[in-house]
């Protein structure tokens, strides 16, 4: 408890009990012992901690797995399904993954068609960090990875993957990353997790789960390829001042594969 105390407020009269499923405490102890899990000096535990009025440097998070890996291999062969049935021919199509954890999953959703279908469909790595809106106001410049699509996109049906759709900021620098390359026939969406709070007008054709969310909860993906494991996880910042709301997603259908987004 050491290493976990000097994150605690001291007790007064105003304290209030809080009881977490699981917190998340990163400090320099030793990481799990969970196979591919090497490395990460993250430790876990559960307890009832003390916590008072507000105070900055408490780091608590309660965690809660909404999705499998089980759970995401069934959706990544349903979302397989609907871009088969929505493209009708896989010979002008492309795979698209948005860095980081798009790509992984780009790869998935290509090697399930290739096991419906029996047809190979090129997937391509996509870098958008230069086309953030934001990148004037960031502290640090982000770290520009490698764009890597097999083959033009000039008259070609392109899907971009990402693993969480949110704002939709993300998805508009992408766009214009993608544009870039060339002048594609049509350019369709899927996201293994659409959480809600859009700020801009974009909306996928293909949705793994729609998670509604407040925007101080965080939607955590983690992937084999990327993480060690597959699990999908919300984890909320707790906090007693906190009044953020939860969020709906828009119901609204677009199209008979669309999933309630």
């Amino acid at each position: 408890m050491g290493e976990i105390s000097k994150f605690l407020p001291e007790k007064d009269s105003n304290c209030i009990e809080f009881n977490f499923a699981l917190c998340y405490i990163y400090s320099g102890q030793k990481p799990l012992n969970r196979p591919g899990e090497a490395g990460k000096e993250k430790t876990e535990t559960h307890l009832t901690l003390t916590s008072c009025q507000p105070r900055q440097g408490v780091i608590f998070m309660a965690k809660k797995t909404v999705m499998t890996r089980d759970d995401i291999r069934r959706t990544l062969a349903r979302i397989a399904h609907e871009i088969i049935e929505q493209n009708k021919s896989m010979n002008h199509l492309i795979l698209v993954g948005m860095r980081t954890r798009g790509v992984p999953l780009a790869r998935r959703l290509a090697a399930n068609i290739q096991k419906f279908e029996n047809v190979a469909v090129p997937v391509g790595a996509l870098d958008f960090s230069l086309y953030r809106d934001d990148i004037s106001h960031l502290d640090k410049q982000p770290v520009v990875q490698h764009t890597d699509i097999p083959t033009s996109v000039d008259g070609k049906s392109i899907v971009l993957v990402d693993d969480v759709l949110y704002t939709g900021r993300s998805t508009r620098a992408a766009m214009d990353a993608l544009i870039d390359h060339g002048r594609p026939r049509q350019i369709q969406l899927a996201v293994l997790i659409d959480r809600g709070h859009r700020e801009m007008p974009i909306r996928p054709d293909y949705v793994g789960k729609n998670i509604p969310s407040a925007r101080h909860e965080e939607i955590q993906v983690h992937l084999v390829e990327t993480d060690g494991t597959d699990e999908v996880a919300i984890v909320r910042h707790e906090s007693n001042t906190n009044n953020d709301q939860l969020h709906p997603v828009n119901t609204g259908k677009r199209s008979g594969h669309d999933t309630g987004k």
